[in-house]
Order: structure tokens, then sequence, then C-alpha cells
């Protein structure tokens, strides 16, 4: 009996306190054949809307054209603040496999959903992880470096020539800026919250974990190159994670905002633990966290056996280890977390 297909995808747009904007958007998504709308979570300090479905592969491109029009139509980038990285109003557009469909599978979805993107809504469109054609955009932060704000300087520059769409900055890309799709593994996107309002704390514990780390600084404070003339870094504690320091003025707080690129190799614990023990370093302290968007089961039943074996805890059961790990992690400090709401496989049925 074969495997059906299934492909999450995961739309990040520009919009996290407009609910008008957003309803517009996931309709648009959900009016699609083929695809479950499974989660849609917006933050206002962000001013971003991580927007989940699964479904056939085919509809699933279909889907984030849907929503890519709808925002493109919704959302000024001109007029976008937000504490988050972005380029666009439509940001990224990763496409998961989950079952039946391999890596490859989503890249052939990614371009296809690119060079579509670029022909019918005249969006540059970047590609990277999986789906990247070259090496220095595999890494979303790579892409995005400048942001919206400087899209049209680096539209100038052939290095950053679009995959699919032209480089010329018309008043349709001044608008809805440019976006960056293409497939990966399940990303754990997962924020750390620290007891400070300096944001400069939690961006220096960001930059003591996060796998790119920090340029090397000389005696005098001068940034090191090698001899041919690239920056030197030191890098950081956590291997394929990459992250920020956020300030998020709703809970006067800040948080160490994290991209967990691949949870079997740093899982939720792994990080929440590096970042406490760098938080204490620092005269501070974490008091709890957040999964932005939906996470595999075994990711949170991963960090859920480490704590019942650091506790001494004799539980075994799916249900005991999420339970351990909720509260281990602080998951329900800023919000209640909802294991049937956030854990894709209960979601999915």
């Amino acid at each position: 009996m074969s495997t059906k297909s299934i492909v999450e995808c995961v739309p990040n747009f520009s919009e996290g306190r407009d609910t008008k904007v957003i309803q517009t958007i996931t309709d648009a998504i959900e009016k699609t054949n083929g695809i479950r709308l499974l989660n849609v979570e917006p933050d206002k300090d962000y001013n971003r809307v991580v927007v989940t479905f699964a479904g056939d592969p085919q509809p699933c491109v279909d889907a984030a054209l849907a929503g890519m029009a709808a925002a493109c139509e919704t959302i000024d980038m001109r007029r976008h603040k937000g504490e988050h990285p972005r380029m666009g109003a439509t940001d990224v557009v990763p496409f998961v496999p989950v079952s039946g469909v391999t890596m490859d599978d989503c890249a052939a979805l990614a371009y296809q959903f690119g060079e579509r993107a670029a022909r019918d809504l005249h969006v540059p469109m970047y590609l990277y992880a999986h789906a990247a054609r070259r090496p220095e955009r595999k890494k979303l932060p790579d892409i995005r470096k400048g942001e919206y704000e400087g899209l049209r300087e680096k539209l100038t520059d052939p290095m950053w020539a679009p995959d699919y769409g032209s480089s010329d900055y018309s008043e349709r890309v001044a608008r809805s800026g440019a976006t960056v799709t293409g497939a990966r593994f399940f990303l754990v996107a997962y924020n750390v919250n620290v007891e400070t309002k300096d944001v400069q704390q939690a961006d220096e514990i960001a930059l003591r974990v996060r796998e790119s780390g920090r340029p090397k600084k000389d005696a005098q404070g001068n940034t090191v190159k090698d001899e041919k003339g690239k920056v030197i870094r030191i890098p950081g504690s956590l291997r394929e994670t990459q992250a920020k320091g956020i300030w998020m003025e709703s809970f006067g707080i800040t948080q160490v905002s994290m991209n967990l690129l691949n949870y079997l190799i740093t899982g939720m614990h792994t990080a929440y633990e590096e970042c406490k023990k760098e938080a204490a370093n620092l005269g501070t302290r974490v008091t709890g966290s957040e999964i932005v968007g939906l996470i595999p089961k075994d990711a949170i039943t991963m960090a859920g056996r480490f704590y019942a074996d650091k506790l001494k805890l004799q539980i075994s059961s799916d249900d005991d280890l999420i339970d351990c790990a909720i509260e281990q992690l602080g998951l329900n400090q800023l919000a209640p977390f909802d294991p049937k709401k956030k854990i894709i496989d209960f979601m999915l049925g």
C-alpha cells in the first residue's frame, strides 16, 4: 500500500497586527482544494504571521500562490515596521516533506512556485535551503541581509539578481518586497524568554549560541580577516541554529529568537539549557519559551525524555513526556500551550 504524498508549507507574511489582512490571506489559502489549514500564529511585536497548511503537493503550491497574491494586495512594505527580519510582504515560503515525498520533490515545488510567483505576481524570487542553486544562498539570513530597506540596492548588484523575476525596483516591488522560497527539513521556530528589558543582553546570548557566532575582533576592536579578505568568525555553541535578540514590548521582556534547523542535532532542550547558562553568565535568567507554528511530536518528546532523565522521573508515555517538556521549557509562560493545536502529528490525525 503506497504512502499518501503530504507536503507541509509554512509561509511567513509581514503582518501580525491587522486581523482583517490576516483573514484575507488565510481565506485565500483555505479556499484551495486539497490542502488543510493547520495553524495561524500572528505576533504583534514581530508584526508577522506564520501560517501552516499541509496537503497534496500541487495544491500546496496553488495555496501558497493564492496567499501570496492576497498579501501583495493587502500589505504595503513601505509602511511595515516589526522586530523580525524581513524583506517582503510574503517573506519566506518553505516546502517541507511530511510523507511520500522527498526533499528533491519539495525543491521542485519551490522552483514551480518561484517561477509562477515571479511571472504572475511580478515579485523578485530567491531560492534557499535545499532548493538553492548557489552556495551563498543556502542560508535565509544571508539572503535577507539588509532586509526590505536594503532591497533596492541589493537588486542593483548582479551577485544578488533574483533566481526568478526582474531586478527592476518597480512600484510593485516597492510595495511587495521580495520573497524567498525553498525546501527544508522541519524547522523549529523556538524563542527563549529572557528576564531583561535590555535587548543587547538577549542579542549577546544569541551571538554566543548561534552556529555562525560573531566576527573575530583584534585588541583595537577591528574585525579580523583572513588572507583572502574574508571575515574570520568565532562560532557559537549550537550547531544548525540561527539566533537573534528581540524586544517583546507586549510582555516587557526580550527573547532569544531561534530557528533550530535540525532538531535531531540541536533540540529545544539543548537550546533552552544553553540559553539558560549564558543568561546566568550575564547576570540574568531565562523564564520560559515559546514555539512558533507547529512541531513534530518527536521534537517535543525528545525534550521530555531529556528532562525526565535529568529529574529521574519514571515516565515513558508520549503524553507524559510532552507534559514534562511543556513544564520544563516553560511553554505556557506567554500563552497556553495546547499539544493538540501545536503538534503536527495530532493536527494531521
